[in-house]
């Protein structure tokens, strides 16, 4: 099993949107990097933390959640929809240039681990999100800092307390 990172600006489609959705595809990267992550790598049981970033005062910047990778990579249909804010006129149906996978939810977190947090605790050193400019939407992650993440959410909610599917 792999592990991600994903990132949403949480104003646009947050891990609430997520939970109320259950499953969507993850369509609109339009970074080369990120889409071949999808389409090379994810896979159908990888786990992924889902990140808000542009974070306000009110909700940080940070991870909210888990979600799953329930497809393998497929043609991102909104580069073809010149309505689409995604819409790529260089892409042909016969020859897409991006991809997307299926993503679902699985939990929100009852408080999110912050970025401050992130970049303030040594056991998550090395991680691409804590680097400056790190802006990749889909980042690849370690079990032992996706395991870490975990406890912090869950020492953040001692009663257990988080939606999940």
């Amino acid at each position: 099993m792999n592990y991600w990172l994903i990132k949403s600006e949480g104003t646009c489609y947050s891990i609430a949107d997520m939970g109320r959705d259950t499953r969507v595809p993850w369509t609109g990267i339009r970074n080369y990097q990120a889409r071949n992550f999808m389409r090379d790598q994810m896979q159908p049981g990888d786990l992924a933390l889902f990140y808000h970033s542009n974070g306000t005062d009110k909700e940080p910047t940070g991870v909210y959640g888990v979600v799953q990778v329930a497809s393998k990579a497929h043609t991102d249909e909104t580069q073809f929809d010149t309505k689409d804010e995604h819409y790529d006129p260089k892409s042909k149906k016969e020859a897409p240039l991006w991809q997307c996978v299926d993503i679902a939810f699985v939990e929100q977190y009852a408080a999110p681990v912050t970025l401050a947090e992130i970049k303030g605790d040594p056991k998550l050193a090395g991680m691409a999100v804590r680097e400056r400019g790190s802006r990749l939407s889909i980042q690849p992650v370690s079990e032992k800092h996706f395991s870490h993440i975990q406890k912090l959410a869950a020492q953040k909610n001692p009663r257990g307390v988080s939606k999940k599917k």
